[in-house]
């Protein structure tokens, strides 16, 4: 039978809220409502489905302190990950949120209400603390702690929700099973033992190996469930994943294995992160948990060095195994043995038997250059879909990005730069620049400071669905704020798929030699008050941090300048 729920209780609120339904649906009519982030949307989805059990609701500050600093709510119960719903001071006044209000919570893609929550209470919480105890540095090279610094906002609300319909997905929708669904599949099946395994990349034979191993040895059967919610930035997409999913699934023994997506937002925390994926296994009835080496890790500190320990996760897990009541499988690192064509685990191997292997960065790079890989490390119908989703680099869009003064040439070297493009041939050039996306995306020097913080996002927007399709984007907007060339960059890497290749190229060219040459007298208007935001007169142009290359017209003439950002470009393989 399947593992009894964390708490006792599956925390279904969808099922014990049907009755409620049109009710709840009618008053969302006549109450404030937030829109969600996608991060929020899947954890109210967990929550209102049971996966987050024994969570009810957001955490109210209570709950949160002492997750923060016990992994445990305030009633005690184990609890390892603060579930959060943040808002801003506007939308706290905007709204009138404060004990005792209810609030129709509303899917970001189509506005639909989906829960509403009662208001317990409203706190301001200490995120870099959070960031501390949680992710173990305030070190914005952990993704979540960039999304706790650039997107969280800085107050939390904390309440019970009463749900009126789970979001709707349009994809894998056969594959999406609630925690009750599926522990009914698995009594349907008479699986008594099952071994979930967690994953955010794609699978190949050695974790074919490994769940079938593991499942052997513990008379279980196997439970694939990825996450299709929010992961790693730079991950596969889940669409590509969930298509190498499917694949895998047909080289299980018969009825041996299942497939189930998670619609999970991850944090990458590590030890934290495995106690808590092992509470949502719990929840969906596994009786077995695989925990990997480095689990949910993010990779390297600001320091070069490994967030986690190895085996950080396994302690933490075993800490509370007796509390967990949930059987942790250690992760087996699996190698191929070419001389019996087999995998085994790495430590049983004899010592001198010839191994092979291939690493993560290494499969990357086959697939960016094509170069082949071999079916003892894969299926051909896994590499197949990979590469229909990952074409290799000179198939790939990317995206230059020009910033300098106003007259620094960055016009005019995107505008040479696109010629050289397309003489090259390959892929579609789109060149984005003030003059020609003027007004619809970038009004510079007319716009206030949020006005033209939303134009940029607009303008990145577009640049990475154009690289997405594989097109050469130039992109040359007013961004005189690192802040606002960090979110374009960040837009790009996260959202462009297999065309997020980003350059950000410095134009440095001195203002003295700009404003000399200013044929639009843009900085004498600017100086005589008659226009402002012009960066170098009443804006501070800040300094670009990290860029891939600095140029300067005032020192060099045009066609070495695009020259140096061909053989960039060339250095990369993208030419």
């Amino acid at each position: 039978m399947a593992n009894a729920p964390h708490g006792g209780v599956l925390k279904d609120l969808v099922a014990r809220d049907e009755h409620l339904r049109d009710t709840l649906k009618e008053e969302t009519h006549t109450l404030a409502d937030i829109i969600l982030t996608e991060r929020q949307l899947c954890d109210l989805e967990l929550i209102m489905n049971g996966g987050f059990s024994p969570l009810e609701g957001f955490m109210t500050e209570a709950d949160y302190k002492n997750v923060v600093d016990n992994n445990r709510l305030a009633d005690g119960a184990l609890f390892s990950m603060p579930i959060t719903l943040d808002v801003s001071r506007e939308d706290i006044d905007r709204l009138a949120i404060a004990p005792g209000a209810r609030i129709a919570l509303r899917d970001p893609r189509d506005e639909q209400a989906l829960a509403i929550i009662t208001v317990e209470d409203v706190y301001r919480p200490d995120q870099v603390k959070e960031a501390i105890e949680v992710f173990g540095a305030d070190d914005p090279a952990h993704p979540a702690v960039a999304y706790l610094r650039n997107k969280v906002k800085e107050y939390y609300v904390g309440g019970k929700v009463q749900a009126i319909q789970p979001p709707i997905h349009f994809d894998y929708v056969a594959l999406r099973f609630t925690p009750a669904e599926l522990r009914a599949h698995f009594k349907k099946l008479a699986w008594r033992r099952v071994v979930a395994f967690q994953t955010r990349n794609p699978m190949h034979r050695a974790h074919r190996e490994l769940t079938v191993r593991a499942a052997r040895q513990r008379q279980a059967n196997v439970l694939i469930h990825p996450v299709v919610g929010l992961t790693k930035p730079g991950d596969v997409d889940h669409y590509t994943r969930v298509r190498v999913y499917e694949a895998i699934m047909a080289k299980y023994p018969n009825g041996m294995g299942h497939l189930a997506l998670l619609p999970l937002a991850m944090r990458m925390a590590g030890p934290r992160e495995a106690v808590w994926h092992a509470i949502i296994r719990k929840n969906f009835g596994a009786t077995h948990f695989i925990v990997g080496r480095d689990h949910a890790g993010p990779g390297k500190n600001s320091q070069g060095k490994d967030f986690y320990g190895p085996y950080d996760a396994q302690d933490l897990v075993t800490k509370y195994h007796d509390e967990l009541q949930i059987e942790m499988v250690p992760f087996q690192m699996m190698t191929y043995l070419p001389s019996t064509d087999e995998y085994q685990p790495i430590d049983e191997v004899p010592k001198g038997v010839q191994t092979l292997d291939i690493s993560g960065t290494e499969l990357r790079r086959r697939l960016k250059t094509g170069a082949p890989i071999p079916d003892w490390f894969s299926y051909d119908a896994v590499v197949k879909t990979l590469r229909e989703s990952y074409p290799p680099r000179p198939k790939q869009g990317f995206v230059i990005f020009l910033t300098g003064f106003h007259g620094s040439g960055k016009e005019t070297i995107a505008k040479a730069l696109q010629v050289t493009l397309n003489q090259q041939g390959g892929r579609s050039v789109s060149l984005l620049l003030g003059d020609t996306i003027r007004p619809e995306l970038d009004t510079p020097f007319t716009a206030t400071t949020e006005e033209h913080s939303k134009n940029l996002q607009r303008v990145a927007f577009v640049a990475a669905e154009l690289a997405r399709a594989g097109a050469a984007v130039i992109l040359a907007p007013n961004a005189h704020k690192q802040a606002a060339r960090d979110t374009i960059k960040d837009t790009i890497l996260h959202q462009a798929g297999p065309g997020s290749n980003f350059f950000g190229i410095h134009v440095a060219t001195p203002l003295a030699h700009c404003e000399a040459n200013d044929r639009k007298g843009v900085y004498s208007r600017a100086r005589r008050g008659e226009i402002r935001g012009v960066p170098g007169v009443d804006e501070t142009f800040e300094p670009f941090e990290r860029p891939q290359l600095t140029v300067d017209v005032s020192t060099q003439n045009i066609p070495e300048i695009v020259h140096s950002i061909v053989l960039l470009l060339e250095t990369e393989s993208l030419l």
